[in-house]
């Protein structure tokens, strides 16, 4: 039985049967104790009857004969009715009842306040570790109900009122959980708000004074022409800034739904460097794709290629003219690779741990132009498809970007 799960009502149900078997026990000894008194009660009076029948010369045959006899005759009834000592008669009137009586009643109370008296105890007992437990309970349900998850119900027996207790603690694990993703969304949404609001702040102080000059030269058109530029400059790194800011806030959000499918490694190269190519041979740089073999990746083909993009970006960023980016790829028993290789300025050491932190930028390439979002976004873009992005660097030798892909079994 279910109810009988209860580890302290199967301490009382206990209880209750031990109690039974010791009042059981006791009546029997109680029983025993009252035939012996009535034993030394009827053998007394006997003793008492034929002393006196002796004394008054009866013959001892006689007298033995009288009390083996079970023959009772009306002369006999009689007799005792005009003594007094018929079945009407009072207890006080016949010699060794009221010493029995008085031994009976006094066993009988001593026996019964102890019986109620270990009732009471045994009972008391577990209604207040009852009453303890719900106490505890109630204490910590207030807690939940106050935000305060820190303690928690006892849950190390059986019952139904510790099935309850799980249902309570699971509920709220449930409203922690709530919590801790509102606190954090908010949280999110707070930093989010206030990147973007510093971020703009340069550009928008620079669009303000670009047009100042314009207005205050109308009619130079080396000036107009010069600070007009600047706008447009300005305008898009805002515009990258709130689509990058836009993107970020999808993927963490977990409104990015990625569409994977199998797609060839080298045509996610060629896909995510394609408008690359272009910048890299203006500025006098290389972008070597290694000859690997081919392999089949399962991925998000547009927003791993952003991701590669990125990466690529950030290394045209860091490499001087001559420089040579080398991208590569390999395949492993668990993962395919693609390894992004630069040999430009590098990454200091105290910077290499916060370069994937959003608007961080190095005070070693303060003069180099981006917005510090780019390789956020890309590590995002990996993790969100259950990959890894690491990073190895030496300042003045070069960067190295690693894509690790789990591969289907």
């Amino acid at each position: 039985m279910s109810f009988f799960r209860d580890r302290q009502i199967r301490w009382y149900a206990i209880f209750l049967v031990l109690f039974s078997v010791l009042l059981l026990g006791i009546n029997l000894m109680f029983s025993n104790s009252q035939i012996d008194s009535v034993k030394e009660i009827y053998t007394m009076q006997n003793e008492a009857i034929i002393s006196s029948l002796l004394e008054q010369g009866v013959p001892k045959e006689v007298a033995a004969s009288a009390l083996r006899s079970d023959t009772v005759s009306e002369d006999g009834k009689q007799l005792l009715r005009e003594l007094g000592m018929d079945r009407q008669s009072r207890v006080q009137s016949i010699p060794g009842l009221i010493r029995f009586q008085q031994s009976v009643f006094s066993q009988a109370v001593i026996l019964s306040i102890v019986l109620i008296l270990l009732l009471v105890t045994g009972t008391a007992v577990f209604f207040w570790y009852r009453k303890r437990l719900y106490l505890q309970a109630n204490k910590v349900i207030s807690q939940y109900i106050d935000g305060d998850f820190s303690n928690h119900l006892p849950q190390n027996s059986e019952g139904a009122i510790f099935q309850l207790f799980s249902s309570v603690e699971q509920l709220a694990t449930m409203l922690k959980s709530k919590n801790e993703t509102e606190h954090k969304s908010k949280e999110f949404l707070k930093n989010t708000i206030s990147d973007i609001s510093h971020q703009l702040k340069t550009p928008l102080a620079a669009l303000t004074m670009y047009q100042e000059i314009i207005a205050g030269e109308p009619e130079n058109a080396e000036t107009v022409k010069e600070f007009s530029a600047k706008m447009g400059s300005s305008l898009n790194r805002m515009n990258q800034l709130i689509q990058s800011m836009l993107k970020i806030t999808r993927l963490d959000s977990g409104n990015i739904v990625f569409e994977k499918s199998r797609c060839s490694v080298s045509n996610l190269i060629a896909h995510s460097i394609r408008e690359l190519t272009t910048r890299a041979e203006n500025e006098n740089k290389q972008i070597i794709v290694e000859k690997s073999p081919d392999e089949q990746l399962t991925c998000d083909m547009e927003w791993t290629g952003e991701a590669i993009g990125n990466i690529v970006k950030n290394a045209l960023d860091h490499t001087v003219s001559g420089g040579v980016i080398h991208i590569s790829w390999e395949r492993t028993p668990a993962m395919v690779r693609i390894s992004i290789a630069d040999n430009g300025d590098g990454i200091a050491e105290e910077d290499i741990h916060h370069i994937f932190k959003r608007f961080y930028r190095s005070r070693h390439t303060l003069e180099t132009p981006g917005i510090g979002l780019g390789l956020p976004l890309a590590k995002s873009i990996v993790e969100g498809q259950g990959g890894f992005l690491a990073v190895q660097s030496k300042l003045h030798r070069g960067t190295t970007f690693t894509l690790s892909f789990l591969t289907e079994s």
